[in-house]
């Protein structure tokens, strides 16, 4: 058996980490009946949490990142980076 090493891009795997948390979010948010798109965008552009339901946790782990990050992984996303 060969032994092979593995390397892992740091940033993929963080940017993919904070898009998965970014669906869960979006789905907590429909699921309380928010508009996803307007509370993202309102948090992002104020920096305030409230904008993010605290159903499932929903805050505490989309805050765990940094907005700059969020809004990069945003971008990259929809450039297919």
């Amino acid at each position: 058996m060969e032994n092979k090493t593995s390397i892992f891009n740091v940033q993929e795997l963080r940017q993919e980490l904070i898009l998965m948390t970014i669906n869960e979010v979006v789905e907590a948010l429909e699921y309380r009946g928010y508009n996803a798109t307007s509370q993202l965008v309102g948090y992002l552009t104020t920096g305030d949490e409230k904008y993010i339901t605290t159903y499932n946790n929903s805050r505490k782990k989309l805050c765990k990142f940094d907005r700059t990050e969020v809004m990069m992984a945003f971008i990259n996303s929809y450039l297919g980076r």
